[in-house]
């Protein structure tokens, strides 16, 4: 698919600098699980996980370091793969793997099982069919395993977010939108941004992911949605406890995060 194969080598251009940014983080101590995503998972210790779009691992690397027995990253990306093995090593952390997918096909060549496969933090809208992504999660779960989830709120992602910090609510990207968006730059959180790429993201309605989820055999235990966000989208403030930013007016107007955990459905 070429919009995937665009986005693969525009990540590409952002992994060195993923990596800098997080070992350094690793370094000063200041790299974390967000405090929802701490809560909500509980006790991972013994627990096998799988990461999907895992990125250059540094998520991985945390998991692993809150005592789960095993964390194999997934990321479409090979950079993102060097990269993550890269940091893994140079801060010695051991009980971390990483395989280069693509998550649209990993179920024809992974058929290992999991107690939780995890995903987080700016990941579903790089998917074009949240039908396989779904199915996918279903093969790899075991029994009494679960899938957890942290990502944008599909409502923030359709407003204008240079508008949000003066409190200007204006659709940019449709909300029910089915074809990709096109930006010919990529990266800002944890990088410089780079230009001259193509990169495409879907919108994904809270009810394409329940529905899919569902029609793939999986239990909701829980959607939380949050005011927070998880990456300063222009002028937030920053909880350091949480590792989180949000906009002090923000008390209850409108969602920027969720959080979802399902488990296999049993009648």
């Amino acid at each position: 698919m070429k919009e995937i194969e665009s986005n693969k080598e525009a990540w590409s251009k952002i992994s060195e600098d993923h990596f800098s940014a997080f070992k350094s983080a690793f370094e000063n101590g200041t790299h974390k699980l967000n405090g929802y995503i701490q809560a909500e998972l509980g006790d991972i210790t013994g627990k096998e996980i799988v990461h999907l779009q895992c990125n250059t691992g540094a998520d991985t690397i945390a998991l692993a370091r809150m005592g789960a027995s095993q964390v194999t990253g997934i990321d479409l990306v090979p950079e993102n793969i060097f990269y993550a093995k890269k940091l893994a090593a140079d801060i010695q952390v051991h009980n971390v793997d990483f395989i280069e997918s693509n998550v649209m096909t990993l179920s024809q060549s992974h058929d290992r099982k999991y107690d939780i496969v995890f995903t987080s933090e700016g990941v579903l809208g790089w998917l074009p069919d949240l039908n396989i992504w779904a199915n996918t999660i279903r093969t790899l779960l075991k029994d009494n395993g679960f899938l957890y989830v942290f990502d944008s709120h599909p409502f923030f992602l359709s407003l204008d977010e240079s508008k949000l910090s003066n409190e200007q609510y204006e659709i940019k990207y449709p909300y029910f939108g089915k074809e990709p968006d096109m930006e010919d730059s990529i990266g800002g959180y944890a990088s410089e941004c780079k230009h001259g790429v193509k990169a495409y993201f879907w919108m994904h309605t809270i009810s394409d992911i329940i529905n899919a989820l569902s029609l793939a055999g999986l239990h909701i235990e829980f959607l939380n949605e949050f005011t927070e966000n998880f990456y300063d989208s222009g002028e937030m403030d920053r909880d350091g406890d949480s590792g989180l930013y949000n906009y002090q007016y923000n008390a209850n107007k409108y969602p920027m995060s969720f959080s979802l955990k399902a488990t296999i459905y049993n009648k």
